[in-house]
């Protein structure tokens, strides 16, 4: 996978594509770790038809993308709280996830010039991620309708 990364806002249409990969990842890296009410609550919520209703009510998605491939995405609410980010794994270590952060904090700003922090609720998988792109926990994990989260925040 030598292909250039580009990156866009997610296009309608384009939803089950995206969540086909999120839930790839998902199966693979998260949901090792879930109790299956947790992996059926997460599924849920990846949905395509949901993903393009939370977009019509205000979030927003980015696409990084290789030849033709959905490489990686991150979906953002209320422009101040990351929903989901995920990384295709053929595709990890390339730094596609900060830059996916970058690009939606830019937008966050734009949009709220006053935004002064960040936050998400991280898989336990992911926590160490969000830790080198700056975040910090808020609190111990949590768990809620199986989901396994850590709260955590990212100062700008």
């Amino acid at each position: 996978m030598n292909a250039a990364i580009t990156y866009r806002r997610m296009q309608a249409g384009e939803e089950t594509s995206i969540c086909a990969m999120i839930e790839r990842c998902f199966k693979t890296f998260v949901a090792p770790g879930y109790a299956p009410q947790g992996v059926q609550e997460f599924l849920a919520y990846a949905d395509p038809e949901l993903m393009a209703e939370r977009v019509r009510g205000g979030s927003f998605v980015l696409v990084a993308e290789s030849g033709g491939a959905v490489a990686g995405m991150i979906e953002m609410r209320d422009h101040d709280h990351i929903s989901l980010l995920f990384v295709d794994a053929v595709f990890m270590r390339r730094g596609i996830s900060r830059e996916l952060l970058r690009r939606a904090l830019d937008i966050c700003r734009a949009a709220r010039p006053d935004l002064q922090v960040v936050t998400v609720n991280s898989s336990p998988y992911a926590v160490p991620v969000y830790e080198r792109l700056g975040f910090h926990a808020l609190s111990p994990e949590q768990e809620s309708n199986g989901i396994r989260y850590t709260p955590m925040a990212l100062p700008l």
